[in-house]
C-alpha cells in the first residue's frame, strides 16, 4: 500500500504551517490533519493523538510532520487534542509498523492496531507496578487441613507461597493468582504482603547452567555471543530433547548481565509459555513477563508498558509480541521456528519469524532460530548463506533417540484406533509403570455422522465442512466456523435412524482406552478440555509429574513439553498429510511426527515411537525413518526447485468472498485481466480458483495466486497492480485481502 504522508523528519521550526499525518485504526491511508487548537507544541513522532474521523473521535498515531497537504487545504480539520507528554512508540517502533505494512500490504492504522494493546493505545503507558508481594503468615494452614478441603483455589495459592514469598507481578502468570483469593486470604491472616528486594534487575548467577552446557551448546552459545551487538541471523537445530532452552538461557544470561540489555523470546504457542517462563523466572525473577492473547486486557497493558519502560529484562510471548517496544533490545529468540503458527492468517497477515528477522537487522542484534526441524524457508537461507548454522545432534542428560517403528492399519483395528502390535505396546508400557502418549490430531468424538441407508452426511449449513460429534455435550460442531446443534437422531434426508458415528476423535479414543484398561488414569489434553483459563498449565503439570499413565491428545502436546516418565509415543493416524493438494502437507507431516517422535524417551529411559499408517511403504514415511529428518528436507527443497514453488520463487495471493458465487469470481477475472496488463513476463498468475473449502461461514471464497521467481519482481507489480483493485465497481459487494507468503488457502 502506499501512504499519503512519508516519512518526514520534524525540523526545529518551519515557516509554514505543520501539518500531522495520522494513522487512525481505520482501513484507510494516513490522514492528514492542522495542530490541536492552543498553544501545544507539537510532539515528538510516536505520540498518541486524538482526531475526528467523519462524525467520530479515533486516537491515531503521530507518523509523519509535513508543510505539503496532500488535499485540499480548505478540508484540514485540526485534531481534536494530544494525548499523554511522551511518544508512545520510537522512530525504530514506527519504523518496524511502516515496514510491515508496506510488506504485507496493510493500513498502517490497522498495524498500530494490531502492534499495539486496546488499553493501551487508550489510556497512554500505566503507571508503573507497586513493589509489593506476599508471604505466609505462622497463621496458615498445613496443606492437609480441613479448612482447605473445600477450597482448592485456596490451598493452590497457599501452596505456591509455601516455597517462599512471591511478588505480585510473579504471582500474577501462576496458575495460582486469583485477585479474590489472595483479598480472603489476607482477611483470614493466612498471608501477608512482602516487599521483594529492591534491585530484581540483576539476574541469578548461572554457573550451575555454565557447568551442565555440553560442547555443543558451548559453542553455539560462543558463536552468537560474539555477534552481540551486531545483526547476524543463525539457526540452533537441535534434536528433540538436545537442550536448546539451556542455550536461549545462556545467551539471555550474557545479554540482560553484561550487556544490559533486553530479550525478546518468541513461540508459537500460549502452551509452551509456562515452562519457559518458570525456566527464566528462576534466573531473572520479576523482570520476566508473557505477552499473548491469553491474558486479560489489563494484564496484557502492564506487561506492554513494562517492557517500553525497560522495566523488563525477558519478554517471552506468541508472535504479537513481535511488536512490544523494547528500549534495549539485545537478542531476539525464535523457538520452533517452524510452527505454522507464526503466519497470522488474518488481518494483518504476517509471519513472525520473518519479522523478527527484519527486526534484528534494524536493530542491529542477533536473532537465533530454533528447531528440530527447520521450516525449508529457513534450510534454503542456509544453504545460501545468508544464516549460520548451529547444530546439537545429541539429547541432553545422555538420553538417546527413540527407536520409530511403521505399523501396517491395513492389520486391524484391535480397539481405540490401535493396531494389536500398537495394543499390545501400550500395555507393555502401562505395566512398567511408564507412560504412553496416543496421539491423534482430531479433536471431538467422531469426524462423521452419517446415515447407513441413503448415505446422507450431516453438513454444517455455513461451510462445506462435516459436522463433528462431540459425544459428551451431546451436540454436532463445525469446527471450521463454530456452529454447532444438538446432535442428530435421523436422517434429515430420508428419515432413517439411528444415525452412525464414523470414524476417531481424541473424545472416542478417550472413552474406549477407558474401557481397555479399567483403572489407568488417563488425561486428554485439546482444546475441548483446555477451555478454563489455566487448564491448559493444570493439565501440563499433571502429565510431566507422571500421574496419568495415558496421555491422549492433539498437536497441544506434540512440541516442546518434557514428560519424563513418557516412553511410548503412538501417532494412531499419519495419513493425513500424504495426499493433501497443499504443497506444504508433507512438510508439516514431516515436522509433526518429528515433534511427537520427540516426547519418547527423553530421561533416562529408552523410547519407542510406533507410527500407525496405511501406506507404509510411502516415500515420505520410509525416508524419515531411514535418513532423518533432514534427508526428508533435502528430497522435498529438491521437488520444490524443479516445480519452481516457494522459496524458490514468491507469491501473493488474492483472496475474495461474498455471500454469493458470482461477484467474488468476476472481482478475481477483473484483477487477474488488470495483473497480466501490467505484469513483466517473469510473473506467473493462476486463477481465479474456488478455496480449498470453497463455502466458509457463509461466504463463497475463491482465490487468485500471483508467482514471481524473485521478490524484488513481485513486489513491483503489487505496486502498481493494488491501487487499481479498489477502484473496481464489485468491490462494494466483495470482501477481499492480499496475503504476501501465503502459508495456506
Amino acid at each position: 500500500m502506499t501512504n499519503d504522508c512519508k516519512k518526514v523528519q520534524q525540523p526545529p521550526e518551519m515557516a509554514s504551517p505543520s501539518l500531522l499525518c495520522v494513522a487512525v485504526p481505520l482501513a484507510l491511508p494516513d490522514l492528514q490533519y492542522l495542530p490541536p487548537p492552543g498553544d501545544d507544541p507539537l510532539r515528538p513522532l510516536g505520540s498518541r493523538v486524538r482526531v475526528p474521523v467523519g462524525s467520530r473521535q479515533y486516537v491515531g498515531v503521530l507518523v509523519a510532520i509535513t508543510p505539503t497537504a496532500a488535499i485540499d487545504p480548505q478540508r484540514l480539520r485540526p485534531a481534536t487534542a494530544w494525548l499523554g507528554d511522551e511518544p508512545l512508540l520510537s522512530g525504530q517502533d514506527l519504523d518496524l509498523l511502516r515496514w510491515c505494512a508496506g510488506y504485507y500490504r496493510y493500513p498502517l492504522g490497522l498495524v498500530w492496531e494490531t502492534a499495539v494493546p486496546a488499553v493501551v493505545r487508550e489510556k497512554g503507558l500505566l503507571p508503573p507496578p507497586e513493589n509489593r508481594g506476599w508471604r505466609l503468615t505462622e497463621a496458615a494452614p498445613l496443606a492437609d487441613a480441613p479448612a482447605l478441603a473445600r477450597a482448592p483455589r485456596q490451598q493452590a495459592l497457599l501452596e505456591t507461597l509455601r516455597a517462599g514469598p512471591q511478588s505480585e507481578v510473579m504471582l500474577r502468570q501462576s496458575p495460582a493468582w486469583d485477585r479474590a483469593m489472595v483479598r480472603r486470604c489476607q482477611e483470614k491472616g493466612w498471608i501477608t504482603s512482602w516487599t521483594p528486594p529492591t534491585d530484581p534487575c540483576e539476574p541469578a548467577p548461572l554457573a550451575a547452567l555454565e557447568r551442565i552446557l555440553n560442547a555443543e551448546q558451548s559453542v553455539a552459545v560462543a558463536a552468537v555471543g560474539e555477534q552481540l551487538g551486531r545483526f547476524g541471523c543463525f539457526v540452533l537445530e537441535g534434536v528433540t530433547g538436545s537442550g536448546k532452552t539451556e542455550v536461549y538461557l545462556a545467551l539471555a544470561h550474557r545479554v540482560v548481565s553484561e550487556r544490559r540489555e533486553q530479550v525478546l523470546l518468541l513461540v508459537p504457542e500460549i502452551a509452551l509459555t509456562p515452562q519457559l517462563l518458570s525456566r527464566f523466572q528462576a534466573v531473572f525473577g520479576d523482570t520476566v513477563a508473557v505477552l499473548h492473547s491469553g491474558l486479560s486486557d489489563g494484564d496484557r497493558a502492564r506487561h506492554w508498558s513494562q517492557a517500553a519502560r525497560g522495566a523488563l529484562a525477558v519478554v517471552i510471548g506468541t508472535r504479537s509480541a513481535l511488536f512490544v517496544p523494547l528500549p534495549r533490545l539485545g537478542l531476539i529468540l525464535v523457538d520452533e521456528e517452524h510452527e505454522p503458527s507464526f503466519k497470522q492468517v488474518e488481518g494483518l497477515r504476517y509471519q513472525a519469524r520473518d519479522v523478527a528477522v527484519w527486526r534484528a537487522h534494524h536493530w542491529g542484534c542477533p536473532v537465533l532460530l530454533g528447531s528440530a526441524t527447520p521450516a525449508l524457508e529457513t534450510l534454503h537461507n542456509l544453504a545460501a548463506g545468508r544464516y549460520r548454522h548451529l547444530t546439537l545432534t545429541e539429547r541432553a542428560n545422555g538420553a538417546v533417540a527413540p527407536h520409530l517403528a511403521l505399523v501396517d492399519l491395513a492389520a486391524g483395528n484391535a480397539g481405540a484406533g490401535l493396531t494389536a502390535i500398537g495394543l499390545a505396546a501400550v500395555r507393555t508400557v502401562l505395566e512398567r509403570g511408564e507412560q504412553v502418549l496416543l496421539f491423534l490430531n482430531r479433536r471431538g468424538f467422531a469426524p462423521v455422522l452419517a446415515c447407513v441407508g441413503c448415505g446422507w452426511i450431516a453438513p454444517c449449513p455455513h461451510c462445506d465442512a462435516k459436522l463433528v460429534v462431540h459425544r459428551r455435550e451431546a451436540r454436532v460442531c463445525c469446527h471450521h466456523c463454530g456452529w454447532s446443534t444438538p446432535e442428530y437422531h435421523k436422517c434429515s434426508r430420508c428419515g432413517a435412524a439411528p444415525l452412525i458415528r464414523i470414524g476417531q476423535g481424541t473424545e472416542r479414543v478417550e472413552n474406549e482406552v477407558a474401557d481397555l484398561f479399567p483403572g489407568q488414569t488417563l488425561l486428554r489434553i485439546d482444546r475441548d478440555t483446555v477451555r478454563r483459563r489455566d487448564a491448559l498449565q493444570t493439565a501440563l503439570a499433571a502429565a510431566q509429574s507422571g500421574q496419568a499413565g495415558l496421555l491422549i491428545g492433539t498437536q497441544m502436546l506434540a512440541k516442546g513439553h518434557h514428560f519424563p516418565h513418557l516412553t511410548l509415543a503412538v501417532v494412531m493416524d499419519a495419513d493425513q498429510g500424504l495426499f493433501s493438494t497443499d504443497f506444504r502437507a508433507a512438510e508439516r507431516l514431516a515436522q509433526q511426527i518429528v515433534q511427537v517422535a520427540g516426547r519418547a524417551g527423553r530421561a533416562d529411559r529408552p523410547g519407542r515411537v510406533l507410527i500407525q499408517t496405511r501406506f507404509p511403504h510411502h516415500p515420505l514415511l520410509i525416508g524419515l525413518l531411514t535418513g532423518g529428518y533432514r534427508a526428508f528436507a533435502e528430497t522435498a527443497l529438491d521437488e520444490r526447485r524443479q516445480a519452481a514453488l516457494p522459496p524458490y520463487s514468491y507469491q501473493a495471493l488474492l483472496r475474495a468472498e461474498a455471500k454469493t458465487p458470482e461477484p467474488p469470481q468476476a472481482f478475481l477475472v477483473a484483477a487477474r485481466d488488470r495483473c497480466l496488463a501490467q505484469a513483466m513476463a517473469t510473473i506467473r498468475c493462476y486463477g481465479p480458483a474456488p478455496a480449498p473449502m470453497q463455502r466458509r461461514a457463509g461466504f463463497h471464497r475463491f482465490h487468485l495466486l500471483v508467482e514471481a521467481p524473485e521478490r524484488r519482481a513481485l513486489h513491483q507489480l503489487l505496486d502498481l497492480w493494488l491501487p487499481g483493485l479498489k477502484d473496481e465497481v464489485t468491490t462494494r459487494s466483495v470482501r477481499w485481502a492480499l496475503d504476501v507468503d501465503p502459508q495456506e488457502g
